[in-house]
C-alpha cells in the first residue's frame, strides 16, 4: 500500500534555505508494517498532481511544525499549513484514508472545525491512555503508555461536530481522534519514537487496509 507522508520545514540559519524533512525513522517503519511511504513536498500548487501521479492510497500527516494561526506559536511553516489543507480536502474528495500524527491531529481538528489550544507538561513524558468506546472499536488499548512532544492539545468541548474523541490523556485533553464518517484517524503520540509497538501497526492498518480501502484499491 503506496502512502503519502508529510514532511516538516526547517530553515538553515545560514542560508534562509527552507527544506523538506523527515524523521529517518518513519520509513524503515512504515516498511516494516508492510505500507511503501512517498514523502510529500510542500508545494501547495501540486499537491493533486503529485497525489494523484504517486498513486497514492493514503496520507500519513506527519509531526513537526507549530500551525501558523496558533497562540504563541514558532517554528512556523505558512507553505506547509496550505500544503495540509490541500491534502485533507483533496483526500476527502479522492475518499482516501488519512492518519494525522501529533501536528497531524492538530491540523486535522483545525480543518473540521475545531480548536487547537496551549497545553503544559506535554512534552518529553510519556503518560497513560483513557480509551473511549470510539477508540475500543479500531483496537486502542488503556493498557500502554505513550509519549508526548505537544505544546499544544485539544480539549473535548473543542473537537467541532465532526470528530469524536477516541483517547484521553490523564488530565482529560484528548489523545486521539476520529471522524464521523471519513476513513480518517489522529493521535497525538509519536509511533516513530516508540519501540516498535504491534498496537500502533495495528491502528495505521485498520484505517490504510480497511475493506472500504481495499475496494477502493481493486
Amino acid at each position: 500500500v503506496k502512502i503519502g507522508i508529510t514532511q516538516r520545514v526547517e530553515v538553515m540559519p545560514a542560508t534562509g534555505e527552507r527544506r523538506d524533512c523527515l524523521d529517518q525513522a518513519w520509513v524503515p517503519l512504515l516498511c516494516r508494517w508492510g505500507f511503501t511511504p512517498v514523502p510529500i513536498p510542500n508545494s501547495p500548487e501540486n499537491v493533486e498532481s503529485l497525489v494523484v501521479n504517486f498513486e497514492l492510497q493514503g496520507v500519513l500527516f506527519s509531526g513537526g511544525n507549530d500551525l501558523a494561526h496558533l497562540e504563541g506559536a514558532s517554528n512556523c511553516a505558512p507553505e506547509r499549513d496550505e500544503t495540509e489543507t490541500q491534502l485533507l480536502d483533496l483526500c476527502r474528495r479522492l475518499d482516501l484514508p488519512t492518519i494525522g500524527v501529533c501536528r497531524g491531529m492538530q491540523i486535522m481538528v483545525f480543518h473540521h472545525g475545531g480548536c487547537v489550544t496551549p497545553i503544559e507538561q506535554h512534552v518529553g513524558g510519556r503518560h497513560s491512555l483513557k480509551v473511549s468506546a470510539h477508540g475500543v472499536r479500531l483496537g486502542l488499548s488503556d493498557r500502554r503508555e505513550v509519549n508526548s512532544f505537544h505544546n499544544y492539545g485539544v480539549l473535548e468541548e473543542n473537537l467541532g461536530s465532526e470528530l469524536v474523541p477516541l483517547a484521553y490523556a490523564p488530565d482529560g485533553s484528548v489523545e486521539a481522534v476520529a471522524h464521523t464518517t471519513l476513513n480518517r484517524v489522529a493521535i497525538l503520540w509519536h509511533p516513530e519514537r516508540l519501540p516498535d509497538d504491534p498496537r500502533d501497526r495495528d491502528l495505521l492498518s485498520a484505517v490504510f487496509l480497511s475493506e472500504k480501502s481495499s475496494k477502493r484499491r481493486s
